[in-house]
């Protein structure tokens, strides 16, 4: 597989990925009432972008991340102080829809004053000084702040993130991992009904790959042949009997009896020495005889995977804390090396790594490391058990703090799989 194809085929798996877990933080956040102002996907630059409603969607640069950035969990649109000139437009409720900031003598249809007072969370209402005339205006709870090319909608306080239940906002928090989940099983789901479940008792021995350059490929064996006899020898389902009849047979000639398909084939192979291993080879491998899984041993047998992964992954946070080594971790750069390697194998294999790498997103949001869901969801945990939030400008800035330390080890991790790819 080209390396452009291999780029393009991991930004779109992550892109998937990615787009899932904010699509859970975006729709539980909506369905609690709170206003999304953003809906990226990526981090740096913008790319692309249009409006849909009250949400600005976005495509940006780095492909790896993304977020849901709701009303309230950064400081607020900009302030207006007692005493600035403004200039508000009024819609056809004679509600506040739009309030300029700047520029306002090119402004038309539009009421300037002094503003006396401003309330856009609680009461929605300003009050202007109108060359010398007060006037109260009620401001409509989807108003517009306009500076420049800028337009913010404004967020009353039941719109905000922290008006919320600690429930809700819970619920909003951990969608990103579950939809992460839910995705992962039904990858683990497509995987097994791509490769089926092995058959309990099978009756022969198929190849499944043939080595290029062995006795087996030189002879014509091809994928998918069943081994019927060997030497006068039946095979049936005994693989273990066709190694030990190959290992035996070193140097000598052997017959080679195959079904492909309705045609029955004899052959006559070699089997060779390999370095560093017993006995006679041809190159071959053995395709396990499977049969197409029923719903119940999907839905099982997914569920089983999504354990048996989910160890796997925590056994590895273990071994990583107990010996930490750079080279234990991958960055981007060794995440799409892997992804082509595994492309190679087939659609089947594809799947069954996406199923992983969703898990493993779902799972490692969840740990308490700051800027992560897991981080937010412990401050949650406080603010139950206290009573109170904390304060947010603290809790900010630790997940400041822990948004760059990860962006570092990031940065760490993809500058050492470049070194490792070009020292080989």
């Amino acid at each position: 597989m080209e390396m452009v194809q291999v780029v393009l085929l991991t930004v779109l798996m992550f892109f998937v990925l990615v787009t899932v877990h904010e699509w859970g933080h975006y729709y539980f956040a909506k369905r609690a009432g709170i206003l999304v102002r953003e809906f990226a996907i990526g981090f740096g630059p913008k790319l692309f972008s249009y409006k849909r409603n009250e949400t600005q969607f976005t495509l940006r640069l780095l492909p790896f991340g993304g977020y849901a950035r709701m009303a309230g969990e950064d400081p607020e649109i900009i302030e207006i102080g007692s005493g600035q000139t403004i200039a508000v437009r009024l819609g056809q409720d004679n509600k506040v829809k739009n309030i300029y900031l700047d520029a306002l003598d090119t402004r038309k249809n539009v009421i300037r004053g002094e503003a006396l007072h401003t309330d856009l969370e609680n009461d929605l209402q300003i009050r202007l000084d109108v060359d010398g005339e007060v006037t109260t205006y009620d401001v409509h709870p989807q108003a517009m702040m306009i500076k420049g090319t800028q337009q913010t909608q404004i967020a009353p306080k039941d719109r905000q993130f922290g008006s919320k239940t600690v429930g809700q906002r819970a619920l909003a928090i951990v969608a990103g991992p579950v939809m992460n989940f839910l995705l992962a099983f039904v990858l683990f789901a497509i995987h097994l009904q791509m490769v089926g479940i092995p058959v309990e008792n099978p009756t022969y021995v198929k190849i499944g790959d043939v080595s290029a350059g062995m006795p087996a490929q030189e002879a014509g064996l091809q994928k998918g042949d069943i081994i019927v006899s060997i030497n006068g020898e039946k095979i049936g389902a005994d693989y273990q009997k066709m190694i030990d009849l190959t290992s035996e047979s070193k140097g000598k000639e052997m017959k080679w009896t195959l079904q492909r398909g309705d045609e029955t084939l004899n052959v006559t192979l070699v089997p060779r020495s390999m370095e560093g291993q017993e006995g006679g080879k041809i190159g071959i491998t053995p395709e396990l005889p499977t049969r197409k899984a029923g719903v119940g041993e999907t839905l099982t047998g997914s569920g089983k995977a999504m354990v048996d992964t989910t160890e796997a992954i925590f056994l590895g946070f273990k071994q990583l804390i107990n010996k930490f080594n750079m080279d234990d971790i991958g960055g981007p750069v060794r995440t799409f090396e892997v992804t082509g390697q595994i492309a190679q194998q087939g659609i089947q294999y594809l799947t069954y790594w996406a199923a992983i790498l969703s898990l493993y997103l779902g799972i490692f949001n969840l740990l308490p490391i700051p800027a992560l869901d897991g981080s937010r969801l412990a401050f949650l945990g406080v603010e139950a058990l206290r009573g109170k939030p904390v304060d947010p400008s603290r809790e900010g800035m630790v997940h400041f703090v822990g948004f760059a330390l990860l962006f570092l080890l990031m940065i760490a991790v993809t500058y050492n799989d470049i070194l490792r790819l070009i020292s080989g």
